[in-house]
């Protein structure tokens, strides 16, 4: 259940209108990143939830993301409106000017229509959760950009806070998220073939133009994993990924590897 109360979660207010601002501004409204996409993700996937807990902090953000559409789009409006009568302004979208008659549209700031296809659905709610978290970042780094590109002092104010707000779903999804208690690399049910999962794919080598070259990290030396050395150059292929039993090195046991095609034994480098 819905109800509209006629008063902006963050009352929004501008000096001097910058239609081309408006126009960027557009992107958090009807854009891949912005409040009716997030809007949209989080309500549908509260709606198949079932887990009480989750679906009830999923149904919040989910309403919270409205109101900032309406605070977003207000502040967009008001940056649009000089395209009303201005023809100099309407130059900076006149799709916004003539179609749009200077206002809102559900469409990113190039002017392409908002769609479905933005919304990150799965019904598995641990990856749903960590689709989230991923777009309340990139949320977080559009408003900083909208930001540093704005000068308008009581702009930058609404911006402020819808960026604040970004950090604190993140949050709030990161401890749902824990709160499953599931291994970080534990998805869905299925277990990974022992092996393969610990297979590192040396697949970029030699040394760049612009100064590029081969890295030791945690990702390719960890205790467990094999590093696979040029494994086009040495016919790296699996015969076989069925997995043998329930567990693999992931959950710190010691299981056999998988068969692979023989040269793909080249692995434990030296550096």
């Amino acid at each position: 259940m819905y109800h509209h109360i006629k008063k902006l979660m963050f009352t929004v207010r501008v000096g001097t209108p910058e239609p081309r601002f408006g126009n960027m501004l557009l992107e958090q409204f009807g854009g891949a990143n912005g409040e009716l996409a997030a809007a949209m993700q989080y309500s549908i996937q509260g709606i198949n939830c079932e887990n009480m807990a989750c679906k009830d902090l999923l149904m919040d953000i989910g309403t919270e993301e409205l109101s900032h559409l309406e605070v977003i789009g207000t502040l967009a409006r008001m940056h649009l409106k000089p395209m009303k009568k201005d023809a100099d302004a309407a130059e900076h979208d006149p799709l916004i000017a003539i179609a749009g008659g200077g206002g809102v549209a559900l469409c990113n700031s190039m002017g392409n229509a908002w769609t479905a296809d933005y919304l990150k659905v799965t019904g598995e709610l641990d990856v749903d959760l960590r689709s989230n978290i991923a777009a309340e970042a990139r949320a977080k780094i559009v408003y900083e950009r909208l930001i540093n590109f704005c000068d308008d002092p009581d702009s930058k104010q609404a911006l402020q806070f819808l960026m604040t707000r970004e950090i604190t779903h993140l949050r709030s999804f990161m401890q749902a998220l824990d709160g499953l208690g599931k291994s970080a690399l534990s998805i869905g049910a299925i277990p990974p073939t022992p092996g393969i999962v610990d297979h590192y794919l040396n697949a970029s080598t030699g040394e760049g133009d612009e100064g590029e070259n081969d890295f030791e990290a945690q990702w390719n030396t960890a205790e467990g994993i094999q590093v696979v050395e040029t494994p086009a150059l040495n016919e790296y292929q699996v015969l076989e990924a069925t997995p043998k039993a329930g567990r693999t090195t992931l959950d710190g046991d010691k299981v056999e590897p998988s068969r692979t095609k023989a040269g793909t034994g080249k692995t434990g480098r030296k550096r």
